[in-house]
């Protein structure tokens, strides 16, 4: 199989080259170009997958519902709905919320450095999955309240940029607050917030992370 090639970006999300996804993902790493996306229901509750123990970093860890790397010929929302089928073996309709800038180690094997847009849709049917394997091993629904209680005693668990896209839901864009204001209502809730912030600054004691846009 050839080698993928990620797209390197500058720190205003300006494509400035590629790189190969393996030297990209060292422990130093290279800033480069990404998305988490997350798929809830209509009552709110989110939609996360477990990784598979094959993945080279956070194996078995619990995940936003996938992630991946937009194509240069794609926008985010073009490249999570590519993406969706090959990984979950549904469709859905999505939309882009914000994007943020990360970097963090995993253990001594490497680290992700990325710009990461964030999307989000809303599913009707939550028993039609069909995982890749060599991608998600588990998936799983659970309410906000659910999961903050679990974040509470495991943050460690949880993958760091899916911490961060759920802290920062509610700096999306107003039209998309007011669109998906049910669905969101439960993530705005201040011990939820308060919860997730704790949990993200135990991936990144030295917050490095910001917002983008």
């Amino acid at each position: 199989m050839s080698e993928e090639y990620l797209i390197l970006v500058d720190k205003n999300d300006n494509n400035i080259g590629l790189e190969e996804k393996t030297k990209c993902h060292l422990p130093s790493g290279k800033l480069h170009r990404a998305f988490t996306a997350l798929l809830f229901d209509k009552e709110g509750k989110i939609v996360l997958t477990k990784r598979s123990e094959n993945k080279m970093l956070w194996p078995g860890d619990w995940d936003g519902t996938f992630a991946s790397h937009p194509k240069e010929s794609e926008t985010y929302v073009s490249s999570a709905e590519r993406r969706m089928p090959e990984e979950l073996g549904i469709v859905c309709k999505m939309d882009y919320l914000f994007k943020f800038e990360y970097h963090v180690p995993y253990k001594n094997v490497g680290s992700e450095n990325e710009i990461c847009g964030t999307l989000m849709g809303v599913i009707d049917d939550l028993s039609n999955f069909r995982i890749s394997k060599d991608e998600i091993s588990i998936v799983s629904v659970i309410s906000a309240k659910d999961l903050i209680s679990d974040l509470e005693k495991n943050p460690q668990i949880y993958c760091p940029w899916m911490l961060v896209a759920l802290y920062l839901l509610p700096t999306s864009d107003k039209i998309m607050l007011k669109k998906y204001h049910n669905v969101l209502a439960p993530w705005m809730k201040e011990n939820v917030r308060k919860v997730l912030e704790r949990s993200v600054k135990f991936h990144f004691p030295t917050d490095n992370w910001r917002l983008v846009n």
